[in-house]
C-alpha cells in the first residue's frame, strides 16, 4: 500500500468499470493506479485520472506496488487473469465467476497455493434494501421463510461480446441469474441446493444470439434442520422501459416487497426526453422512474469499500470463492434442466465447457 492507500488495477474498461471506479470515488483507501484493456484502457485512464494504462495486463501485473486486482473483462478471460493474478494481488472477480467447473478448480488451486484474498462480487449481497429484507427475516418478523424470488430484466446488455456465447458462456441465465443464485445462497445463510428447473427461449434477440434472453428458474434449497425453501429466479433481457429489479420473500408471518429502483424513483413527465432516467431506459419522453443515488441503491460503494477493508486486513469476504462455485453450478444445472425439461438435482458434475452447451450444443 503506498500512503495507507490500497492499490488497485482494473482489467476491463468499459460499462462496469466506470461504475466501480465512481464507486471508490469517496473511499480515503483506496486508489486505481493502473487500467489493462485491449482497446479503450487510454480513454478510461485520462476519462478518470488513471495514472498508468495498458493494452496486455500481465505488463500491469508486473507494478509491484499493486496490491489487488478488479476482474471486469468478458467472462471467458477470468480463469487465465486470475491464475495470472493470483500470484501475489488479491483478487475482486465480477460475476460469473468463469465458464465452468473445471476453470472454477483452477482459480480455486490458483488461489489456494499463494494465499492471497479472493472477493466474488455479487452487489445484491450489499444492496441496501435486500440487506433490510435480510434482517426482517434473520430477526423473525416474516415467521419461517418458505419461497423468495428474485428478477432482474431489462431489453439486454451494455457490450456486444455478452450476445457472443462463445465469450460469455450463456444468455441471460449466464448473465442475471447468477445473482439471483448467489442472493439466495447468502439469504438463507447457505444453505444446500438441492435441485434446479428451469424454462428458457430466446424470444426478442434471435437475431443477435443463440443464448436465452428470457428465463424462469425455481431453485430448492434444504435447511439444516431439513426444511425447505423454494426460491425463483425470474431473468429477461427482453422487458424494455428500464430496469426492473425487486425482490419479494414469503414466510409463514409476514412478506415483505423490495422494489429497487422503481420503488424510491422520482416519477417524472417530461414532453421532450431527459438525460438519464435509468439503466437500461431506452426512451425517457412521457412518464420515466427517475432514478437517484443509483450505484448506492444497487449496491456498488458499499460492495467495494468492503473489499477495500479485506485487502487492507481489517475484514473477511462476505462473499467467497465457494459462493462463485456454487452459483456457476446453479447455472450450469439450470441449462441441462432446460436442456432435458426435467428437474436437475444437485450437486451436478458436468464437464461442459460452458452452460450453453447443455440447453443449445
Amino acid at each position: 500500500m503506498k500512503d495507507g492507500k490500497v492499490q488497485l488495477g482494473f482489467v476491463g474498461a468499459s460499462f462496469i468499470a466506470d461504475i466501480h471506479i465512481s464507486s471508490l470515488a469517496k473511499n480515503p483507501f483506496a486508489e486505481c493506479l493502473a487500467v489493462a484493456s485491449p482497446h479503450t484502457a487510454p480513454e478510461f485512464a485520462r476519462k478518470h485520472g488513471v495514472p498508468h494504462h495498458y493494452s496486455d495486463y500481465r505488463e500491469m501485473l508486473a507494478l509491484p506496488e499493486l496490491d489487488a486486482v478488479l476482474v471486469l473483462c468478458p467472462n471467458r478471460l477470468h480463469v487465465g487473469v486470475v491464475e495470472a493474478a493470483a500470484a501475489g494481488k488479491h483478487l475482486f472477480c465480477e460475476k460469473p465467476l468463469c465458464m465452468n467447473l473445471a476453470e472454477a478448480d483452477r482459480m480455486r488451486r490458483a488461489v489456494e497455493a499463494s494465499g492471497v484474498r479472493f472477493f466474488y462480487a455479487e452487489e445484491l449481497c450489499f444492496t441496501p434494501k435486500y440487506l433490510r429484507a435480510k434482517q426482517l427475516a434473520d430477526e423473525g418478523a416474516l415467521g419461517k421463510v418458505y419461497h423468495i424470488k428474485q428478477s432482474e430484466k431489462h431489453s439486454g446488455p451494455h457490450m456486444p461480446w455478452f450476445w457472443d456465447v462463445e465469450q460469455s458462456g450463456g444468455g441471460v441465465t449466464m448473465d442475471m441469474g447468477c445473482h439471483a443464485f448467489c442472493f439466495f445462497r447468502w439469504f438463507l445463510d447457505r444453505a444446500k441446493a438441492v435441485s434446479v428447473s428451469a424454462e428458457m427461449g430466446t424470444y426478442v434477440h434471435a437475431d443477435k444470439t443463440r443464448g436465452d434472453d428470457q428465463a424462469v428458474i425455481l431453485v430448492e434449497f434444504e435447511r439444516e434442520d431439513g426444511s425447505r425453501v423454494m426460491t425463483m429466479a425470474e431473468e429477461s433481457w427482453a422487458k424494455f422501459g428500464g430496469m426492473d429489479d425487486r425482490v419479494e420473500v414469503y414466510g409463514s408471518e409476514g412478506v415483505t416487497y423490495a422494489n429497487l429502483l422503481m420503488g424510491n424513483a422520482l416519477q417524472t413527465f417530461s414532453a421532450v426526453g431527459i438525460g438519464y432516467a435509468v439503466e437500461k431506459a431506452d426512451i425517457s419522453v412521457g412518464w420515466t422512474h427517475t432514478v437517484f443515488e443509483e450505484n448506492w441503491n444497487y449496491g456498488f460503494p458499499q460492495e467495494l469499500d468492503h473489499f477495500v477493508e479485506v485487502v487492507r486486513g481489517n475484514a473477511t469476504p462476505r462473499v467467497t470463492l465457494d459462493d462463485a462455485i456454487a452459483t456457476l453450478e446453479m447455472i450450469l444445472a439450470a441449462y441441462a434442466s432446460a436442456g432435458q425439461g426435467r428437474r436437475i438435482a444437485l450437486p451436478f458434475p458436468t464437464d461442459a465447457a460452458k452452460p450453453i452447451d447443455l440447453w443449445r450444443p
